[in-house]
């Protein structure tokens, strides 16, 4: 029987960076979803089968902080993978929670990315067995 291929989420409203990252994550094995705003991933049928979620913190609407927020207030523990063109330093990914595997600044390389959803995928496979 197949197993089941990890999804990741991408939530960017650059389009181009979106569209990068989606093509990656496939090219490594993952299904992958990409959507625009935060609003669209909250609306998606993909939210409760995402096994990482990767988002910008700066996007028109709401933020990647706040999505990430609003996810923890729902009760879905995602491991979620922050990224930014903007670093803001007073912002540490171990002070957001423990569902924040990863800050990384754009640009940032496919290894130090793909560290981050390994990360996750770890992170997630021992939340399941809880």
């Amino acid at each position: 029987m197949p197993t089941k291929k990890p999804l990741i989420a991408i939530v960017d409203d650059d389009q181009s960076m979106r569209e990068a990252t989606r093509g990656l994550m496939r090219s490594l094995g993952f299904d992958a979803e990409a959507f625009s705003s935060a609003a669209d991933f909250l609306k998606s049928s993909d939210l409760h089968r995402t096994d990482c979620l990767v988002t910008d913190i700066h996007m028109p609407g709401m933020s990647g902080l706040d999505l990430h927020r609003r996810l923890v207030a729902l009760g879905e523990s995602i491991p979620t993978v922050l990224i930014t063109a903007f670093p803001n330093w007073t912002v540490h990914a171990r002070d957001l929670g423990r569902d924040v595997v990863g800050y990384l600044e754009k640009p940032f390389s496919e290894q130090d990315l793909l560290k981050c959803i390994q990360s996750a995928l770890a992170r997630r496979s021992d939340g399941k067995s809880d």
